[in-house]
C-alpha cells in the first residue's frame, strides 16, 4: 500500500498537491511519503516478531540521509556494500554495532574504517577477502566480526542482473567449500566468527527460493557448531519484491512466516536486510511534457527526466506504471514515453497504452522510490533532482535540485 492518491482529479501525496508542489520546486523530482516508508517498514519488523531478529535496512535502495534517519529512529540497523554507505550511515546517526557490510570488492580503507568504527560484521565473499580483514584487524588491534556468505546456489526466478545466489554469480562463497573457509577462519585469532550469511537476489516474487536457501544455511549451521563454531546470527539478506505491474509478491506477513516457522529452534539472532520492499512502492518521480511527436505511425512522449535519472526501464527492460498528475476523461492512445538523452535507450516505457498527454503537463512515474535517485549520474552533464519528503500537508527539501556548478566541482584545467 502506499499514500499516492486522487483526491478531485489531481494525484496527491499524503495531504500535498503534487501539482502545487512541482509549481513549487519544478522538475523533475522524487518524491517520498513519509507515512508510507514508516508503515511498510513497522509491517515488516512486526512480521519476525516471534524470533530475535535485526532489520539492517539495504542502504543500497535509496541512501538519503532522511531516510536512513527515519528508519533508525524506528530501530534500524543498515546493510552496506561500500565505504561511502557507511560513511552516510554514521552521519544519519546508526549505531555501528548494528551495521553489516556485504559486497565482493571491499578496499583495504574501507575495512580498515569499519573495523574502526565497530561495526557487527563483515559478510565475507572471498578467501582473499577474509586474510585481508584479518590482517587489518591484526595490525589494528580489534577483533573484526564476520560470518561467509554463503552461495546455496538457489534460483530465485528474477531479472539475471539482480540473480545473486546461483553458482555463475560472482557473489559468496561456493556453499561446498564453505565449511573449509569456516575452518580456516576459525585458525585466524583476530577473527570473531560471528554467523552465516547470505542473499540470493532481488525483486523476489516468490517465498519458496527463501525457504529452499534457509534450510541449505540450517544444515552447515549444525555442522559449524558440531566443530565448535559459536554462530549466533543468521543473516537472510534481502530481495522481497514489490509490485510493478502484475507481480504478487507475497505479503511480508506471509513471507515472514514462513521463514520463522524454519529458523525458530536454530537459537540465532535473524537478520534481514530489506531495501525495495520498504521504500520501492513509497516513492515516485514526477516530470514534465516537454513535447509531443508522431513518427512513422509511432507517437513519442517526450519529457524532461532521462535514463540518467531513472535508469530501471533501460538497464533491465523493468515496467514503471506511469499515469498523468491530473485525471480527466481522454482518449488513449500507443506511445513511447522517453526523455532528453541522447541514447536510444532513454525511455521509460515502449509501446504502452496511455491517455493521451500534452505538452506541458505533469506525469507520475510511479514505484520508483528504490533504485532511482541512488542510481543517478550525471549523464550528458544533467544535474541531478531535487528529492522531497512529504509528512501529512507539509513537505520537505531532503535533497537540494543539483546546479550547473555542481557538475565541475572538483574538476580543473592544468597548465599544459
Amino acid at each position: 500500500m502506499h499514500d499516492f492518491h486522487y483526491k478531485n482529479g489531481a494525484l496527491c501525496c499524503e495531504d500535498v498537491s503534487i501539482f502545487d508542489l512541482a509549481k513549487a520546486v519544478g522538475t523533475p523530482f522524487y518524491l517520498y511519503s513519509k507515512r508510507t516508508l514508516t508503515n511498510h517498514y513497522r509491517v515488516f519488523d512486526a512480521a519476525f516478531a516471534d524470533i530475535p531478529h535485526l532489520i539492517c535496512y539495504a542502504v543500497k535502495a535509496n541512501s538519503n540521509l532522511a531516510l536512513l534517519k527515519l528508519f533508525i529512529n524506528k530501530g534500524a540497523g543498515l546493510d552496506i556494500v561500500s565505504g561511502g554507505e557507511l560513511f552516510r550511515g554514521i552521519k544519519a546517526g546508526v549505531d555501528p554495532s548494528r551495521v553489516v557490510y556485504s559486497g565482493v570488492g571491499k578496499k583495504i580503507e574501507e575495512i580498515d574504517a569499519a573495523i574502526a568504527a565497530g561495526i557487527l560484521m563483515f559478510n565475507v565473499e572471498s578467501s582473499q577477502e577474509l586474510e585481508v580483514i584479518h590482517s587489518r584487524a591484526k595490525q589494528m588491534g580489534i577483533k573484526a566480526g564476520i560470518a561467509l556468505r554463503v552461495n546455496p546456489d538457489v534460483d530465485p526466478e528474477t531479472h539475471p542482473y539482480i540473480s545473486t545466489g546461483l553458482r555463475e554469480n560472482k557473489f559468496g562463497i561456493n556453499l561446498k567449500e564453505s565449511l573449509n573457509h569456516y575452518r580456516r577462519a576459525a585458525r585466524l585469532p583476530w577473527l570473531d566468527i560471528k554467523g552465516v550469511s547470505c542473499h540470493i537476489g532481488s525483486q523476489i516474487t516468490k517465498v519458496s527460493p527463501f525457504v529452499d536457501a534457509l534450510e541449505i544455511l540450517k544444515r552447515l549451521i549444525v555442522e559449524l557448531r558440531r566443530e565448535g563454531m559459536s554462530i549466533r546470527y543468521l543473516d537472510l539478506g534481502g530481495g522481497l519484491g514489490i509490485t510493478y505491474n502484475e507481480e504478487t509478491p507475497p505479503h511480508p506477513g506471509e513471507y515472514a512466516q514462513a521463514l520463522v516457522e524454519k529458523a525458530k529452534d536454530l537459537d540465532v539472532t535473524v537478520i534481514l536486510e530489506p531495501g525495495r520492499v520498504i521504500v520501492g512502492n513509497a516513492g515516485i518521480m514526477v516530470a514534465t511534457v516537454l513535447y509531443t511527436k508522431e513518427a512513422e505511425n509511432k507517437n513519442f512522449v517526450i519529457v524532461d527526466a532521462g535514463m540518467n535519472d531513472l535508469i530501471r526501464p533501460s538497464l533491465y527492460g523493468a515496467y514503471q506504471h506511469i499515469q498523468p498528475v491530473i485525471k480527466e476523461e481522454r482518449p488513449e492512445i500507443i506511445a513511447d514515453i522517453v526523455g532528453p538523452v541522447c541514447e536510444s535507450g532513454d525511455f521509460f516505457a515502449r509501446g504502452r497504452k496511455i491517455p493521451r498527454l500534452e505538452r506541458g503537463e505533469l506525469i507520475a512515474i510511479m514505484s520508483a522510490g528504490a533504485y532511482g535517485f541512488a542510481m543517478a549520474s550525471n549523464y550528458n552533464s544533467r544535474p541531478r533532482v531535487a528529492e522531497i519528503l512529504v509528512a501529512g500537508d507539509r513537505y520537505h527539501v531532503i535533497r537540494k535540485r543539483e546546479e550547473y556548478e555542481d557538475l565541475i566541482r572538483g574538476e580543473e584545467i592544468p597548465e599544459m
